[in-house]
C-alpha cells in the first residue's frame, strides 16, 4: 500500500496547499452574499430550507450564488495537526512530504492563523465555524459560535505544534481553553454525573460525542498542569458517557428522541477520547469500555471489501469521516497492526472510489448520485489529517 498511499496524500497535499487550506463547507449555504441581501435571512424556517439544500445537493451552486470559500477554524486545526505528524516523519528521515524546514514553515503559518481566529469573547480560547448555522430545531449558531468539537481539535493541534517549535504561546492559548470548557460550556446531569453541552448557547446538551470531547481536552491540558479540578471533571465526563454505552459496546448520538441513531465516526470519536483520557491521566479504569466499544466499532461499520458504513445497520451514505476516522483510532487506541489487513482495504476502497484525480475528497458516496463537492474542512482536512496517522502507522513510528 505504501506507494499508493504516498502518491494519494501527495495529491491530496498538494490540492490543499494550492487552494491555500481555504475552501467551502457542506453548511456554509447561509454565507450566500444572495441570500444575505433578501428578507429571507430573518426567517428561521427558510434559512433552515437553505443551509440543507446546499447540504443535501450534489450539485455545488457555490460560484452562482456568492458563497466565498474561507479558512475554518476545525480544518485549520486539523491541517495543522496532520503537519505535525509529517514533520515527526521527516525527523525520522522520510522526506516524501517535505523537508524538516518546509513542514515547520506551515506549522508556524497555520498555529498562527488558529491564534487569529480564536472567538475572544469567553472565558478562554475557543473556536467555531466561518459560517450562520441554522439547527433543526430552529435554533441559530451565528458564525464563530465556539463549539466544543471545533475547540478540541484546535487545542489537539496547537499542543501538537507546541511540542514541534516549544512556542509558548501555542501552549498558553491551548491552556486557556479549559477555561472555556469549564466556564462557558452548561452541563445537563445525566446518569452519575453530567453531560458538557456542544457550545455555550442553550439547546444543545445532549450529545455525547461533544461531552466526550470536553474531556479529552481537559485531560490533555491536565498533562501539562496538573491541576487536579481538569482531571476529576474529565472523569465525570467520561465516567457519564461510559455508563451511557449500551452492552454491546456502542453509543447512540445523544439523549433525545431524535438522536438515537449510531453512526461510525461519531462512535470513533467517543472511542478516541476516552482513550486519550487514559493515556494523558494514567487512569485506567475505563479500559473494557475502550475495548467493547472498539469491538463493536470494528465488527458493524466496515464490509469484507474495506466499504466504510455511516450507520450500524445501514452502508449509506457513505461520508468520507468514516473512513478517515478509523486511521485516527487505529492510531489513538494503537490497534493498527492487528487491523492492518481492514486499514489497507478500507484505504484502498476510498483512495479508488472517493478521491477525485485532482486529489481531493468527496463528501458522500450515495446510492443515486454522489455528493462530489470538494469541501476542505469535512472532507480534505479530516483526510489530510486521517491519512497522517495512516503514514505513521505504515512507517512505524511508535505512538
Amino acid at each position: 500500500m505504501q506507494s499508493n498511499l504516498n502518491d494519494s496524500f501527495n495529491s491530496l497535499k498538494s490540492y490543499c496547499e494550492k487552494e491555500n487550506f481555504a475552501g467551502w463547507d457542506p453548511y456554509d449555504g447561509l454565507n450566500s452574499k444572495i441570500f444575505r441581501a433578501t428578507p429571507l435571512k430573518k426567517w428561521d424556517l427558510a434559512r433552515l430550507a437553505w443551509i440543507q439544500g446546499f447540504k443535501r445537493s450534489p450539485i455545488n451552486f457555490r460560484k452562482l450564488l456568492m458563497v466565498p470559500k474561507q479558512h475554518n477554524a476545525k480544518g485549520i486545526g486539523l491541517f495543522l495537526n496532520g503537519y505535525c505528524n509529517l514533520y515527526i516523519l521527516a525527523e525520522k528521515g522520510d522526506t516524501s512530504f517535505g523537508t524538516k524546514e518546509e513542514i515547520l514553515m506551515h506549522i508556524h503559518e497555520l498555529a498562527e492563523l488558529l491564534l487569529e481566529m480564536q472567538n475572544k469573547d469567553y472565558s478562554g480560547a475557543c473556536w467555531g465555524y466561518n459560517f450562520d448555522w441554522q439547527a433543526r430545531r430552529l435554533f441559530l449558531f451565528p458564525a464563530h459560535t465556539p463549539t466544543v468539537v471545533a475547540t478540541s481539535f484546535c487545542v489537539t493541534a496547537l499542543l501538537s505544534a507546541y511540542e514541534i517549535t516549544k512556542n509558548k504561546t501555542y501552549l498558553e492559548t491551548a491552556l486557556s481553553a479549559g477555561n472555556f470548557i469549564l466556564n462557558d460550556l452548561n452541563r445537563t446531569e445525566y446518569k452519575s454525573g453530567f453531560l458538557f453541552s456542544y457550545s455555550p448557547l442553550n439547546g444543545n446538551n445532549t450529545v455525547f460525542n461533544a461531552s466526550l470531547l470536553g474531556g479529552k481536552v481537559l485531560s490533555q491540558l491536565y498533562s501539562y498542569n496538573k491541576n487536579e479540578l481538569y482531571r476529576e471533571t474529565a472523569e465525570i465526563a467520561v465516567r457519564t458517557c461510559v455508563e451511557a454505552q449500551s452492552e454491546d459496546g456502542s453509543w447512540i448520538y445523544g439523549m433525545l428522541p431524535v438522536q438515537t441513531w449510531i453512526d461510525s465516526f461519531h462512535t470513533g470519536y467517543n472511542l478516541d477520547a476516552i482513550q486519550t483520557y487514559q493515556d494523558k491521566t494514567g487512569d485506567l479504569q475505563f479500559n473494557e469500555s475502550i475495548e467493547k466499544g472498539f469491538k463493536y466499532y470494528i465488527e458493524n461499520f466496515f464490509l469484507a471489501d474495506g466499504t466504510p458504513k455511516y450507520y450500524h445497520d445501514k452502508t449509506y451514505p457513505i461520508d468520507i469521516h468514516c473512513p478517515g476516522q478509523l486511521f485516527v483510532n487505529l492510531w489513538i487506541n494503537r490497534k493498527f497492526e492487528e487491523n492492518k489487513v481492514l486499514a489497507d482495504s478500507v484505504f484502498n476502497w476510498v483512495s479508488n472510489n472517493m478521491q477525485d484525480k485532482k486529489g481531493y475528497f468527496y463528501y458522500q458516496v450515495k446510492e443515486g448520485m454522489s455528493s462530489k463537492i470538494p469541501y476542505m474542512r469535512w472532507s480534505n482536512a479530516f483526510m489530510f489529517n486521517a491519512m497522517s496517522y495512516l503514514l505513521l502507522e505504515e512507517k512505524q513510528v511508535t505512538n
